[in-house]
């Protein structure tokens, strides 16, 4: 039996990411402010508008950028540290990296930090519209207009280019660092094979795609974007190229807003533009439904490190928690 446990949030807050730190559920806010759920439930105001939140690699805090030129770290304990202050620009691409590294984007230019200490910037011709950390290394993928950089942060080897016209709005590697993933402005993702860049294109969605999660071992990448979960296979040594996506949770009508897979098991929960949540096991399409409706799209999904439970967000201020071992 399934049970939820709804989350008492700001009515009307768009909420940017609902996952875990550490064991403790939090949501973030995009006026700017975290809740955090234990024993009750407690508020901390850390931004003056949030754009975006990122777990760090080890689960146990959340980085946070904002409209006020802050970038943040919350510990799973509620304690929130200030790890620079830009002041008048805005921070909205954040992204965490190996050993605690932290990259964020504020127009052009990004900054590493590493050990709480600015490591190196990197300056782009167009605006940074994505930032990842590859799985493993200190290299970083940076999306913007007409392709993708990849540079070495830390040891200044050359910097790889992947050009593709048009706008790049997200990036992502796989989980084994062997392709890169962006979104496009356009309905379709773009990936390339890192050892020989070779294209692969992702088309066909009648929707932008705003969210994507790979499967723990890198077998599957799941995108919203459609009436369906696309889910792309990046099996054999050619990623999805020639292959049909599977097409799973389609519920008439329904747009998925956004997808996250399981983390250990081959399923993917996902979200509907109506509240809707749904489970899916990728291999047979089974599907068990987790939530039948709420007030808004859901925006963040996130698994604690078990897979026992599910934090859900949504574009009214909606939150929860739903358990799926009772």
């Amino acid at each position: 039996m399934v049970t939820i446990a709804n989350i008492d949030l700001d009515d009307g807050a768009y909420v940017e990411w609902a996952g875990f730190v550490g064991d403790v559920p939090m949501f973030a806010t995009a006026d700017g402010d975290v809740i955090r759920v234990e024993g009750g439930q407690t508020v901390l105001s850390i931004h003056d508008g949030l754009l975006c939140a990122e777990l760090v690699q080890s689960g146990d805090a959340l980085l946070t950028g904002g409209e006020d030129g802050k970038v943040c770290r919350i510990n799973s304990d509620g304690i929130s540290t200030v790890l620079t202050d830009l002041e008048d620009s805005w921070i909205d691409q954040i992204a965490a990296g190996p050993n605690g590294a932290i990259a964020f984007a504020s127009g052009r230019n990004a900054t590493i930090i590493i050990d709480d200490k600015i490591a190196s910037e990197i300056s782009l011709e167009r605006t940074i519209e994505g930032l990842a950390f590859a799985p493993k290394g200190m290299r970083l993928a940076l999306a913007r207009y007409d392709g993708v950089e990849l540079h070495w942060v830390t040891s200044g080897g050359s910097t790889q280019v992947l050009e593709w016209k048009g706008a790049h709005t997200g990036v992502c590697f796989s989980p084994d660092g062997k392709y890169v993933v962006s979104n496009m402005q356009e309905n379709a993702l773009h990936g390339w094979r890192l050892k020989d860049a070779r294209h692969m294109r992702m088309q066909g969605y009648p929707s932008k795609v705003k969210s994507i999660s790979w499967s723990p071992k890198g077998k599957w990448l799941a995108t919203s974007g459609a009436p369906a979960a696309i889910v792309w296979p990046f099996t054999g040594k050619d990623g999805p190229m020639g292959k049909a996506p599977k097409e799973l949770g389609s519920m008439g009508k329904l747009q998925v807003t956004c997808v996250a897979c399981h983390p250990t098991e081959e399923a993917i929960v996902i979200g509907y533009s109506n509240g809707m949540i749904l489970i899916v096991k990728i291999e047979d399409g089974q599907e068990v439904p987790l939530r039948s409706e709420g007030k808004g799209a859901i925006t963040s999904l996130n698994w604690n490190k078990q897979g026992t439970q599910l934090a859900f967000g949504s574009e009214q201020g909606e939150g929860g928690i739903i358990d799926v071992t009772s």
